[in-house]
């Protein structure tokens, strides 16, 4: 962790990254909806925000490299990485572009992960099916949108797509219910989303 300097970033990312950091360090093994639910009760993380876009990446990052009996400082580097890409999707990027940051996020995963870059071919292909995949699944439930939402609905598809194509079984995401929806008194869904409690 010793090449991050947290100190230039915004509450939320810090959190983000050093929890991320901590646990990878201290469990012997991430349960990724308890990472999930952890991460998003960052009590500097608004309800919609564009950190978002890294959590959910530093979280897919952090069980996969765990996954991989990689080492806390070869994730330190790949959050480095991670931020500095993530910093690059603007707030509310799904309504002005067209492109949820969450599912941006995933493809950030998959870039990393493969160490993939413009001039590679199959880890090409596959870090931008992932977002595909992601946006697809995002645009089944309109909006208005949700940061919470989407990060639930990446972390579905991210886990499917790594044990697919990777060969990673990172978990599942069977226990997200959503804890932050009577944080969102005009946006909500309610009984649309898939992660209001009623629904589970």
């Amino acid at each position: 962790m010793s090449k991050i300097n947290l100190r230039s970033y915004d509450p939320a990312t810090r959190y983000i990254t050093e929890e991320s950091l901590r646990l990878f360090k201290e469990d012997d093994r991430i349960e990724i909806s308890e990472l999930i639910h952890h991460l998003l009760a960052c009590p500097d993380l608004p309800m919609h925000c564009p950190q978002h876009h890294y959590l959910v990446t530093a979280a897919m990052l952090s069980v996969a490299f765990k996954a991989q009996g990689r080492s806390q400082e070869e994730l330190s580097d790949a959050l480095l990485e991670a931020m500095m890409r993530a910093k690059n999707v603007l707030p509310a990027f799904c309504g002005l572009y067209g492109s949820c940051g969450t599912a941006v996020g995933l493809g950030i995963y998959a870039s990393i992960l493969q160490d993939c870059d413009q001039y590679s071919e199959k880890s090409w292909a596959l870090s931008n099916k992932i977002v595909g995949d992601c946006l697809s699944k995002i645009s089944q439930i309109e909006g208005p949108r949700c940061c919470k939402r989407n990060t639930y609905l990446a972390l579905e598809v991210g886990l499917a797509f790594s044990k697919e194509h990777f060969q990673l079984n990172l978990g599942d995401s069977s226990k997200i219910v959503c804890r932050h929806y009577m944080r969102n008194v005009q946006d909500c869904k309610k009984s649309a989303c898939p992660f209001y409690p009623v629904n589970i």
